[in-house]
């Protein structure tokens, strides 16, 4: 029986064992798209205690804990930390096969040097483990970056954003990359009531065109300020053609107080989302689109504690063929960006490679990516399904690697949980005669998954 969550956790071969701690194991981190708040980098911030750093606003634990019967009292109640802590104790103990089993013990051991496993009875040694060490500087935020080993952090935001955290970052004595990512959601959602109440923050441009040139200002001020990733989440990609002057007419509409119908919507959506793409390009900067979800199920939770709350869920299979037709129409004019593609659907891993190896160029390797297994899918079988996938419809050795999409100062654990799983997938085809043990090739692969192919291809 082997030891639980020993140094050769998950790695199942000597190669691996090789591969990962001769390799991957002290490679530096890029972080290209996570939740992570600018000000709390900024700032510096201290967490009270461990409920604080590693509960709060977390909507995978949240998620779990409801599974499990705890009462939203002491999940995002008014029940004091302790309790809300104990309550997690009880969840996780109990969470066999779960990703969050995993995740959070690498964290206690990682961060906390705590080499055992939570338990109802062992909470409150834990508790004041974890709380007498947050008191130390090396657990602020900033300390718990830079002893996680990471070199660029690309964070979320807005175009209306003021980035004033971000400017104060850029002009620190922080080693650490804190760039802004251009995540213009809101300027899409025609169909959203607040709609409006958002116009009024970019200044209620008065025409679809007036709407893009302000779109692309910000965009150029997120750029002057180091941006090198834009996002985009969505149902599905959406690819309804329509002229400028219908676009124009759906505009007007709107500002008029009107609702879209859903048509009119996705010819918006799509309009919007072409004009840009196609500013992306000549700015060298990389297009991530996310699909494939459904959010905000529970109206009940909704109502109660807004998105982000744990309610969301897998979509319907993308439709490939807006996809598809999404890229041509960039692609056509040539202003088809980097993009990588990434889908809450674990069904559409095919599907995203094929579409991707028809829009390859020599331009940059892995030019379009298929991002890392997300959400719902970055556990154990996820990730190796889209590794797997990967290596078997395009080239896995321009993979730009993992991210934490987080808004946790611990999740650069799921960094090491995803190069181990990278470390055995490979390890396991050299030990079956699959791929050649060349110290060299193997190192090349490793390496550039890990971290290597990320900074080349983001330009950091």
């Amino acid at each position: 029986m082997k030891p639980f969550m020993d140094k050769d956790f998950l790695l199942g071969t000597e190669t691996a064992k090789r591969l990962y701690h001769e390799i991957a194991e002290d490679l530096p981190i890029i972080d290209y798209h996570c939740h992570l708040s600018p000000k709390e980098i900024a700032e510096d911030k201290r967490f009270s205690n461990i409920t604080e750093l590693w509960l709060s606003g977390d909507h995978y634990k949240w998620r779990l804990m409801r599974s499990f019967g705890i009462d939203e009292r002491f999940i995002t109640g008014d029940a004091n930390d302790r309790k809300k802590f104990q309550k997690w104790a009880e969840t996780l103990s109990l969470a066999v096969g779960n990703p969050l089993y995993h995740w959070s013990h690498l964290e206690l051991k990682n961060y906390f040097g705590f080499d055992g496993y939570l338990t109802a009875e062992n909470a409150e040694a834990v508790w004041n483990l974890c709380n007498e060490k947050l008191q130390q500087p090396a657990f602020s935020a900033r300390n718990l970056i830079l002893r996680s080993n990471v070199k660029v952090i690309c964070t979320t935001d807005d175009p209306a954003d003021s980035l004033e955290w971000h400017e104060k970052l850029k002009n620190s004595d922080f080693p650490v990359k804190v760039l802004p990512s251009f995540r213009p959601d809101k300027a899409l959602s025609i169909d959203d009531p607040a709609y409006p109440e958002y116009l009024n923050r970019l200044g209620t441009p008065k025409s679809f065109a007036a709407l893009t040139e302000k779109l692309i200002e910000r965009l150029d001020f997120f750029v002057s300020l180091g941006c090198r990733v834009t996002d985009h989440g969505m149902a599905y990609v959406p690819y309804v053609p329509a002229t400028e002057a219908q676009i124009e007419a759906i505009y007007q509409k709107r500002l008029n107080g009107q609702m879209p119908t859903a048509s009119e919507t996705e010819q918006f959506k799509t309009a919007l989302l072409l004009k840009l793409g196609r500013a992306y390009k000549p700015r060298n900067l990389v297009m991530q689109l996310h699909f494939g979800v459904i959010r905000n199920l529970n109206k009940r939770v909704y109502d109660a504690l807004g998105p982000d709350a744990g309610i969301d869920s897998i979509g319907d299979p993308v439709s490939i063929n807006k996809l598809a037709s999404f890229l041509n129409a960039l692609d056509e004019t040539d202003d088809l960006p980097k993009t990588i593609l990434y889908s809450l659907n674990p069904n559409d891993n095919a599907a995203i490679e094929t579409v991707m190896g028809a829009f390859q160029t020599g331009e940059a390797k892995g030019k379009l990516q298929h991002g890392s297994a997300w959400w719902f899918n970055d556990h154990k079988k996820g990730m190796q399904a889209q590794l797997e996938s990967l290596a078997e419809k395009g080239h896995l050795a321009t993979f730009v690697g993992m991210l934490t999409d987080s808004r946790s100062f611990l999740s650069y654990a799921r960094h090491e949980y995803f190069r181990r799983i990278l470390c055995d997938l490979i390890g396991t085809w050299v030990e079956n005669g699959e791929y050649p043990d060349d110290p060299n090739l193997l190192k090349t692969i490793v390496s550039g998954v890990s971290y290597g192919n990320a900074a080349a291809y983001f330009d950091f």
